[in-house]
């Protein structure tokens, strides 16, 4: 499922990536200029966990889904990966085996750059060192966020994050009513329990909650979020 190079939606996708946009025009070049596209159907494996490091990847469209298996053969997600967002450096660095699996997320495209043009890339562009620290430092804060909220939010408030997190990313206006916002990010009540660190029935209990409250609105494609400001308060309130 290759093809040549990104859409025009796709580049603008990886331009407007926030660590990618600081970089310097001539990094942003040369990172472009050895990348190759590639794209999947839902449910595709991107990165199998054991696997020599041989790709610095982006996400260009859709989501990638980083999941780890549970000892009883379970698969648990970890993350999404968004458009515009960089990740499989940090074996490529410490020259071990990747620690996770990715999978695409529905219709997906990767952006990837091969392990050897990674190494050129940072013999050329001292700047690729101290931007990929500060990606980093980015990264050991939100992890450390998420471990904070697991300890001291309450579910109704970590679920409220968690969806203002997917308006963000994935939101789509909706035609009929401008006040509200679709998550174009289709995900199963089990993998939205998987990211708060819930079950899927506390999750379902809270979700019925927001929707009684008009808060969102649960269908069959997906969440509807009909006021972000009420989500909002419920962070607000129990931080």
């Amino acid at each position: 499922m290759d093809e040549p190079i990104l859409t025009i939606e796709e580049r603008t996708a990886i331009n407007a990536g926030r660590w990618f946009s600081a970089l310097s025009p001539s990094l942003k070049h040369d990172i472009l200029r050895c990348a190759y596209v590639r794209r999947y159907r839902d449910g595709d494996l991107i990165a199998a966990r054991g696997e020599p490091p041989e790709e610095w990847i982006a996400c260009a469209k859709g989501a990638v889904r980083v999941s780890s298996t549970s000892i009883s053969g379970k698969q648990i997600t970890l993350t999404y990966v968004e458009p515009g967002i960089w990740f499989g450096d940090v074996s490529i660095f410490d020259g071990d085996r990747r620690t996770h699996d990715a999978y695409a997320h529905g219709e997906s495209t990767t952006l990837c750059v091969a392990k050897a043009d990674f190494k050129k890339i940072l013999a050329t562009h001292v700047e690729l060192y101290e931007a990929l620290l500060r990606l980093h430092a980015r990264r050991i804060r939100q992890l450390y966020g998420l471990v904070e909220d697991l300890n001291t939010l309450p579910l109704r408030a970590r679920l409220a994050k968690q969806l203002l997190h997917l308006v963000r990313s994935y939101g789509v206006p909706s035609l009929s009513d401008g006040s509200e916002v679709r998550i174009g990010l289709q995900l199963a009540q089990e993998e939205l329990a998987q990211l708060l660190g819930a079950s899927r029935q506390r999750v379902n209990q809270e979700l019925k909650s927001m929707e009684r409250d008009h808060t969102i609105r649960i269908e069959p494609g997906g969440l509807v979020v009909r006021d972000r400001e009420a989500l909002l308060r419920v962070v607000e309130t129990d931080i």
